[in-house]
């Protein structure tokens, strides 16, 4: 896992400001520039992480490539030295909720009881991986489709953001008109990108 580099970083963002989709940096910023700006997000926005398999693969890769390139990220770090608050709650915890590994809490931390993102968001109705899975992405990125491997790991997010959607749902987080809001906006915003991709995807997507 340490001996892997980082080539996208694609994230889903949602605030007061709507829904956002987008891969970090530019297209040849080199791997050290996309950590540093993963991180520099958390050091000033504090956001909640949401991942599917983020604790099993995700941020350890992170963790180990930060290290390598020697960046700082306090921040993500604090575990209640720097504030209080991150004692009680903070990313590194298993059982906290500045990230949650949607995956993990599902299963019940019980990785027997794991489930592949692709399947659990088909399931839900959602349209989940296209094109290619994960398997794939390195021998993409070696033949040069960089752009396809963007556009996998920005569907990704989404299929991760839908299905916390139903999770906060089943949670109570959310009623079923504030979630079916959610979701809405979710499709109309992917609507107005207007690229192929988010045509594919939404086409794909037995919305109603």
């Amino acid at each position: 896992m340490h001996l892997q580099k980082i080539a996208v970083i694609g994230c889903v963002f949602r605030d007061d400001n709507g829904f956002r989709v987008r891969t970090l940096g530019e297209p040849d910023d080199d791997e050290a520039v996309l950590i540093a700006g993963f991180f520099k997000t958390i050091e000033r926005y504090t956001p909640r992480l949401v991942s599917w398999n983020g604790s099993g693969f995700d941020l350890p890769v992170l963790h180990y490539r930060c290290l390598i390139h020697g960046l700082s990220a306090p921040r993500y770090w604090d575990m209640g030295e720097d504030d209080r608050e991150f004692k009680y709650n903070n990313y590194i915890s298993r059982y906290h909720t500045r990230h949650i590994d949607l995956m993990d809490l599902l299963a019940k931390f019980n990785g027997r009881a794991n489930a592949p993102l692709d399947q659990l968001a088909k399931l839900c109705g959602f349209p989940g991986k296209l094109g290619m899975d994960g398997s794939q992405v390195w021998d993409a990125w070696r033949d040069g489709k960089a752009d396809e491997v963007r556009a996998y790991c920005e569907t990704d997010v989404v299929n991760t953001w839908l299905v916390y959607c139903r999770f906060r749902l089943m949670k109570g987080e959310l009623d079923k008109t504030a979630y079916e809001e959610e979701v809405a906006l979710v499709h109309s915003s992917l609507a107005a990108l207007n690229k192929p991709q988010w045509q594919e995807y939404l086409a794909a997507w037995d919305y109603r």
